[in-house]
C-alpha cells in the first residue's frame, strides 16, 4: 500500500513538473518582449538568473582583492579590521600596486619623530570671530551626510552613539534632524538641502523660526548649505509617497503620504551673491557657523565665490567649504551622473585650496574633503593637499557592517543599514555597532598621525604637499607640490567688514 502511494505521488509530481514546463514553454515562445526566451524557451531563463547573480559571483569568487569597485575587498577588509579594533596589520607584504599611476607614496623621514616628541593633533575652531557660537572640532575624520530615511533608524542611532564616543561630528544629510541623531549626544552639522527639509515653512521656503529651534539644540554645532553632492550634482530627488510616513513627514516638514520633490538646486540661489546672502542670513539667525557643500566641475565657482567675498568683506565668507569629489555619494543616483559628473577629489581639492590661498581666505574658510577617502592614507593625502578635515559616509557604513551589496536604493539592504524593512533592520544591533563606529574613527585618526610621524611630523596638521608623491608612470613618481605648486596670494588684505 505504501509502495503504491509512493509511486502515485511520484507520478503526480512528475506530471506537475511537466505541466509547469509546458506552461513556461508556451508562455515563453509566444511572448514578444524577450528575444532570448522566444528563441530558447524555458532554458533561456538561466541567462537572466546568472546575470542577476553575476555581480555577487564576481565579488566573492572571481575578482582579485584589489580589482572590485567602488571599493575593493582589500580596502573593505581593512575598514572592517579597524572597526573591530583588530589593527591594520598585514603579513608578507602589500598587494597595493605601488607602480600603478595614481598610487600614493609618502615621503618617509630619515629620522622619524620619536614617541616622546609626538604631539596630539590639535582641534580646529570653525567660525571663530565671525559668529556668536563658533564650533571647535576635535576629530580629523567625521561622518558625512546621510539622511534619516536614506539610512535606517538603527543605523542613525549607532552612528550617533559612536560619533559621541569617538569625538567626531555627524552630518544629518538633507533629510532633517531626527530624534535618533540627538540621542547619542554627538556634535551635529545640520544640512540644508534644496528642499529645505526640516527648516521649511508651509510653502517650502526657508523658515527663520525653524532655524532658531534647531540652533537652540546645543548639539547642533553648525549649518551646511548643500548645493550638490558627488553622486548627483544638478539632480533633484523624489521621496515616494509610500516612504513619507507620519514620522518622516514631521521631521522633514512635508505632507504625509504625498510625493516630495527635491529641486535640483535651491530655487532662491542662482549666483554667488545669493549664496552668500543665504550664508549670512542663516548665520545671523542661528549664531552658528555656516558652510557650503558642493562638488566641483571647474574653476568658475571658486573664482565667483572668492570675488564676491572680496567685494563684501572677509566676514561674509562661508565658515567652511565641504568639497565632494565626483566619486562621492553613498545614495542612489543616475548612472550617467554618478559615472561622469564633477571632478574627482584628486583634482578638485588642490584647486579649491589654491583658489582660497590666492584670495587670502585659506585661514578664514575651513576646508572639508570627501569622496572615497575611507583609508588613513587617502585622508592623509587630503590633509597634505590643504584640507582641514575629512568626511566619509561609506567608510562609516562599512564600520556598521555594509558588505557593498549595491542595493542601497532597493530597500533590501541585507545588513539593515539602508532599508526600512524591520526584519532586515533587526540584523543591525546598535549596542554592538556603535562601538565599531567609534573604533573606526579613532583608529583612522591614529593611523593618520602614524603616517605623519613617519614623515617626520609631530602631528597630522603639519602635512604639506611635499610629503606626498603620486606615481605618474610605472617606476616614476612626482611630488604633489610639483604637480600642484603652491600659488601666490593675488589679492590685498581683505577688509574685515
Amino acid at each position: 500500500m505504501f509502495q503504491l502511494f509512493s509511486v502515485t505521488l511520484g507520478v503526480l509530481i512528475a506530471l506537475g513538473i511537466a505541466v509547469l514546463l509546458a506552461y513556461w514553454y508556451v508562455r515563453d515562445i509566444t511572448q514578444k518582449k524577450h528575444a532570448i526566451l522566444r528563441n530558447y524557451p524555458v532554458v533561456g531563463h538561466l541567462r537572466y538568473f546568472f546575470e542577476q547573480l553575476g555581480e555577487y559571483f564576481r565579488q566573492y569568487f572571481f575578482l582579485g582583492d584589489r580589482e572590485e569597485r567602488p571599493f575593493n575587498r582589500a580596502t573593505r577588509a581593512w575598514v572592517y579590521r579597524l572597526a573591530k579594533n583588530e589593527g591594520g596589520i598585514i603579513g608578507f607584504g602589500t598587494t597595493y600596486d605601488k607602480q600603478s599611476p595614481g598610487a600614493l607614496l609618502f615621503v618617509n623621514a630619515p629620522f622619524p619623530v620619536l614617541e616622546d616628541d609626538q604631539l596630539p593633533t590639535p582641534p580646529l575652531t570653525i567660525g571663530e570671530g565671525y559668529c556668536r557660537t563658533p564650533f571647535t572640532a576635535r576629530s580629523i575624520v567625521n561622518i558625512s551626510g546621510m539622511s534619516y530615511g536614506a539610512i535606517s533608524k538603527p543605523a542613525v542611532q549607532a552612528l550617533s552613539r559612536g560619533a559621541a564616543l569617538a569625538g567626531c561630528w555627524m552630518d544629518t544629510g538633507e533629510g532633517g534632524l531626527s530624534p535618533y541623531h540627538l540621542e547619542g549626544g554627538c556634535d551635529i552639522i545640520f544640512q540644508i538641502g534644496t528642499a529645505k527639509y526640516g527648516v521649511r515653512d508651509a510653502s517650502g521656503h526657508l523658515s527663520a523660526e525653524r532655524l532658531r529651534e534647531l540652533a537652540a539644540h546645543e548639539q547642533v554645532r553648525a549649518f551646511e548649505i548643500k548645493l550638490s553632492q558627488g553622486a548627483k550634482p544638478g539632480k533633484g530627488g523624489v521621496l515616494p509617497a509610500a516612504k513619507v510616513t507620519e514620522e518622516i513627514a514631521r521631521i522633514r516638514g512635508i505632507p504625509v503620504g504625498q510625493d516630495s520633490i527635491s529641486p535640483n538646486r535651491h530655487p532662491d540661489i542662482a549666483s554667488a551673491r545669493e549664496l552668500l546672502d543665504m550664508v549670512e542670513q542663516v548665520r545671523d539667525i542661528t549664531g552658528k557657523p555656516v558652510g557650503v557643500k558642493t562638488a566641483i566641475g571647474g574653476w568658475e565657482f571658486m573664482h565667483l565665490l572668492c570675488d564676491e567675498v572680496a567685494r563684501r568683506g572677509i566676514a561674509a565668507a562661508p565658515d567652511f567649504l565641504a568639497i565632494d569629489g565626483g566619486e562621492g555619494g553613498s545614495g542612489a543616483a543616475p548612472q550617467a551622473l554618478a559615472d561622469h559628473m564633477a571632478l574627482s577629489i584628486e583634482e578638485a581639492l588642490p584647486r579649491v585650496v589654491d583658489a582660497l590661498i590666492e584670495a587670502g581666505l585659506k585661514e578664514r574658510v575651513r576646508l572639508i574633503a570627501a569622496g572615497q577617502l575611507i583609508t588613513s592614507a587617502r585622508a592623509a593625502w587630503a590633509l597634505a593637499c590643504g584640507a582641514d578635515f575629512v568626511n566619509t559616509a561609506r567608510g562609516f557604513m562599512f564600520s556598521l557592517g555594509c558588505i557593498q551589496a549595491l542595493r542601497c536604493h532597493t530597500n533590501t539592504c541585507p545588513t539593515g543599514i539602508t532599508t526600512h524593512n524591520l526584519k532586515l533592520q533587526r540584523g543591525l544591533v546598535v549596542e554592538e555597532k556603535y562601538l565599531r563606529v567609534a573604533h573606526y574613527c579613532r583608529n583612522m585618526n591614529k593611523e593618520i598621525d602614524m603616517i605623519a610621524h613617519s614623515c617626520g611630523l609631530r602631528h597630522a596638521r603639519e602635512f604639506r604637499r611635499e610629503h606626498v608623491r603620486i606615481v605618474q608612470t610605472p617606476g616614476r613618481s612626482m611630488a604633489l607640490n610639483m604637480l600642484y605648486p603652491y600659488p601666490e596670494r593675488k589679492v590685498p588684505e581683505l577688509r574685515s567688514a
